[in-house]
């Protein structure tokens, strides 16, 4: 049984738009414009921004008394709260389980945020297990996270595919990994001319059928 490695955030879940459902609550509550909705998007970076960073610039814009930690921990809770499994996501797991590949999430961030968006959209209920990069000490585009999920899953690395929407950290991953991927382009063009996905596919349930394809 092949292993399915799947990136979490924006792969599996819309973070990005969960992160915008949160802006839109909080800016009302701290009495700032909807207009700088885009400037908070902006700043999150479709969430590779550094998060004490991003804590620290939403404190400095609109002078908030709380500190960074407790601004933090407000981001952290919204994103979760927001999230949602689309049942096509969950559709295209069980299509790979039932076509005998083992879906296991390889994701960067804290175990304690990962494991929250895990549990909250029932993805543990799809899936044979994750591995998350503070727990690891391992990061991707290491490769050797990718070599430590096959070891945790009792699984070779030879024959598994990788699916995600970070070029570096998927994609590149991957590749020094020496596994094919499929990059889920979210309306992007690629352009990172040192590597390429083996395919390329809209969502998630795509990415399953050019893997099930292949």
């Amino acid at each position: 049984m092949p292993l399915l490695l799947l990136d979490l955030d924006n792969t599996l879940v819309d973070r990005t738009g969960a992160f915008r459902q949160w802006a839109r609550a909080f800016l009302p509550e701290i009495g700032a414009p909807d207009s700088d909705l885009e400037w908070l998007m902006d700043a999150d970076d479709d969430g590779f921004a550094n998060k004490m960073v991003l804590a620290e610039k939403i404190r400095d814009r609109y002078l908030l008394d709380a500190s960074l930690e407790d601004i933090l921990a407000e981001i952290r809770i919204g994103v979760i709260e927001h999230l949602r499994l689309d049942p096509l996501v969950a559709c295209a797991l069980e299509i790979a389980a039932k076509a005998d590949w083992l879906p296991v999430i390889v994701t960067n961030g804290t175990q304690r945020q990962q494991e929250a968006k895990i549990r909250r959209c029932g993805l543990d209920r799809y899936v044979a297990g994750w591995i998350i990069s503070e727990e690891a000490g391992l990061r991707k585009p290491d490769p050797r996270i990718f070599a430590e999920a096959a070891r945790r899953a009792g699984r070779r690395l030879g024959g598994s595919w990788m699916v995600g929407d970070n070029p570096a950290a998927d994609i590149g991953g991957a590749t020094s990994a020496g596994i094919p991927s499929v990059w889920i382009s979210r309306g992007r063009r690629w352009s990172e001319p040192r590597f390429a996905p083996t395919c390329t596919a809209d969502n998630c349930l795509s990415a399953v059928y050019e893997v099930l394809a292949s």
